[in-house]
């Protein structure tokens, strides 16, 4: 049987390593908004957590997880993107910047709530290094996929101190991801509102980009 046509294909060349919870989520994440486009990791995200009962320390690990992706992924750009310079490396340092502030405050976070924060995956962008144009497209879609994940496991947080924390990164994100848009010359808003798939389908398209 053939992959079905992706909605984002750049995601379905990064590779999460790890055998935590919060990395399998990751990974699931990262598939499903492959096939199915962005706007569907809100509520997968959210289902995926009820389901399983996770709770507030939970959540805030799995957010952990792709704030690692995202600060890995900037960091390594930096090095590794030929021709990243004027505004594009400007806002790539500053997003580098910002995504590793949102670990350590999330690990602070974590570590306060009397939690143990998970441990950085390894990773691999696929490529998304090759030039500055395929650079701008992966981050396009890391940084919607953040908002998306935010917004998905948002409801699911207790803690009125963790859900202010969550949102307060999640505001940046949107800021993020409207920079990288514009940036690529799109618009920074494509729709006032996403649609999203039931867990159903996605998991089943997701389910040959997952990874153990």
């Amino acid at each position: 049987m053939s992959n079905p046509k992706m909605a984002a294909p750049e995601l379905a060349h990064v590779e999460v390593q790890g055998i935590t919870r919060e990395a399998f989520l990751a990974r699931s994440a990262i598939a499903a908004g492959s096939v199915y486009g962005l706007a569907t990791v809100g509520p997968f995200v959210r289902e995926a957590i009820a389901q399983e009962g996770g709770g507030d320390l939970e959540i805030l690990n799995f957010a952990l997880t792709l704030e690692y992706l995202e600060s890995a992924f900037y960091t390594m750009a930096l090095k590794k993107v030929s021709g990243l310079e004027g505004m594009v490396q400007e806002i790539a340092t500053q997003l580098q910047s910002d995504e590793s502030e949102h670990v350590k405050a999330l690990t602070t976070t974590i570590q306060d709530l009397g939690g143990t924060p998970v441990k950085a995956p390894g990773v691999d962008f696929g490529e998304a290094f090759a030039s500055s144009d395929s650079f701008l497209e992966t981050a396009q879609t890391f940084e919607d996929l953040g908002v998306g994940a935010y917004n998905g496991a948002g409801p699911m947080i207790k803690s009125k101190e963790v859900l202010a924390a969550a949102g307060s990164i999640v505001q940046v994100e949107g800021r993020h991801a409207g920079a990288i848009r514009f940036l690529r010359g799109e618009q920074i808003s494509p729709s006032a509102f996403d649609k999203g798939q039931t867990m159903q389908e996605v998991l089943q398209a997701a389910k040959p980009f997952i990874k153990a």
